[in-house]
């Protein structure tokens, strides 16, 4: 972890009321930003929080496929703590989201975001709802300067590959990408399935890609992003 990272939660200290999108700001419960390691090599990046990440404040937590992911950044050394242990911390404290809580996930090299950083519990963000969020990712992405962005879902890597790839975007498809390494400007992409819609052999096989095709070489590279 950085050496001035107080805290895991929005260690950016990004706008918790923001209201950029008014018809997400009336029925959201919390805005969601990035938790983990500012000074992570990896991001993990998702479309929008799901109502169990909404409840605890915390990305990819609250629910089954959140403890999915927890379970993958544990398998891949990001994580020392249980992979349910903001849903267990939350369920003691149903009013409020777990920031500042000892039970947040103790993550390392590693920082979960998401493209909207609030839920709309009826719909998926518009596209002019994540570019309302854009600052947020962009601001993030820039002071963390990642090697590795895990795109999370066909949405995610789409998004990314407008700026970040010289392929179009149409051309990418995350299940057929997934567990795999695709270069981009400055970084590298291993794009991922959802994990409400992995199987336990697609979680494994992205867990052993990362391991035996990342960590077994020097992903570090120079950086040259451009600019969103």
């Amino acid at each position: 972890m950085d050496a001035h990272q107080d805290t895991l939660a929005n260690p950016f200290s990004m706008d918790e009321d923001c209201r950029n999108c008014p018809a997400l700001a009336d029925c959201r419960e919390h805005v969601v930003h990035g938790y983990g390691d500012a000074g992570g090599e990896f991001v993990f990046l998702g479309e929008a929080p799901s109502a169990g990440a909404e409840a605890t404040g915390v990305p990819f937590t609250g629910d089954a496929a959140g403890e999915r992911i927890q379970r993958i950044l544990g398998e891949l050394g990001f994580s020392r703590s249980a992979p349910d242990v903001a849903e267990r911390s939350s369920a003691g404290n149903q009013n409020s989201p777990s920031s500042g809580d000892v039970s947040e996930p103790d993550i390392q090299n590693a920082y979960l975001t998401y493209l909207s950083r609030c839920r709309h519990p009826e719909r998926t963000a518009s596209d002019d709802e994540v570019r309302n969020c854009e600052p947020f990712l962009n601001a993030e992405l820039r002071m963390i300067n990642p090697e590795i962005i895990v795109p999370i879902g066909d949405r995610v890597l789409r998004e990314l590959a407008v700026e970040y790839t010289t392929r179009a975007p149409d051309s990418f498809d995350a299940a057929a990408e997934h567990a795999t390494t695709v270069r981009g400007r400055g970084f590298e992409l291993v794009p991922m399935i959802p994990p409400a819609e992995q199987t336990d052999a697609q979680e494994a096989e992205f867990v052993e890609h990362v391991k035996e095709n990342v960590f077994s070489r020097d992903y570090r590279q120079t950086k040259g992003r451009q600019s969103r």
